[in-house]
């Protein structure tokens, strides 16, 4: 195998916090029409796409066959327009403590740094954090055949930076992007508790504690 060349970050929860916006915004539209979940259900969205999520909140609540696909785009649309009202505050701010300089760290050492969100907002909140010129790619979900867990983000990544698979660390924070990670026959640092990070070669408890040396020098005993 050879060397690290690229790190594939997730956003939400790797970079910045926007959970807590997606949970008001999905939280709003569904008590708009009559059913509700709370913070434990919402853990389920994690990582994953916006029909998706939509879907698994039908479920939840037995509402799955009372609306037509139509009427569920137009539904999930009307959620991803409120989050994005919600998001246009952004700044650098909301980054976590130490991004910037492990980004940094990584332009130094030559190492491409792609974004592999499943949000169609990706650009405009990395925009709003300040953090494009770190930015080599971000993942085009909508030219994505299969979100998380499958591993076509992640690949699609590597191709457009020219990498192989196993040149490259994907960083995520949910139990479905751990496994897209490994899908792809990628080197996998979860953030987050081991329970929840099953299948990570690397687990650090917070965004904030991710430490470049401890990511390497473990990737470079899984590559032997």
């Amino acid at each position: 195998m050879g060397k690290l060349k690229a790190v594939v970050f997730d956003l939400d929860g790797v970079l910045t916090e926007t959970s807590e916006y997606h949970y008001f915004a999905w939280k709003k539209l569904v008590n708009e029409i009559g059913i509700d979940f709370d913070r434990e259900f919402n853990e389920n969205l994690k990582g994953v796409s916006r029909m998706e999520s939509f879907e698994r909140i039908l479920i939840h609540c037995g509402k799955q066959k009372e609306y037509t696909q139509e009427e569920k785009i137009k539904l999930a649309h009307k959620k991803n327009e409120m989050y994005k009202e919600m998001i246009k505050g952004i700044t650098p701010n909301d980054l976590f403590k130490g991004v910037v300089e492990l980004l940094e760290e990584l332009g130094r050492r030559n190492i491409k740094i792609a974004i592999g969100s499943v949000s169609r907002n990706a650009p405009g909140i990395i925009k709003g954090l300040g953090i494009e010129k770190y930015i080599d790619y971000i993942v085009d979900v909508d030219k994505i055949k299969q979100g998380k867990p499958a591993p076509d983000i992640f690949l699609n990544a590597s191709e457009v930076l020219m990498v192989k698979p196993e040149e490259c660390i994907g960083v995520e924070d949910a139990e479905v992007g751990i496994e897209a990670i490994k899908a792809a026959g990628m080197f996998a640092v979860g953030v987050g508790t081991e329970d929840k990070m099953y299948g990570a070669d690397i687990i650090f408890a917070s965004p904030e504690g991710l430490n470049l040396d401890r990511i390497l020098e473990a990737y470079e005993l899984w590559r032997k």
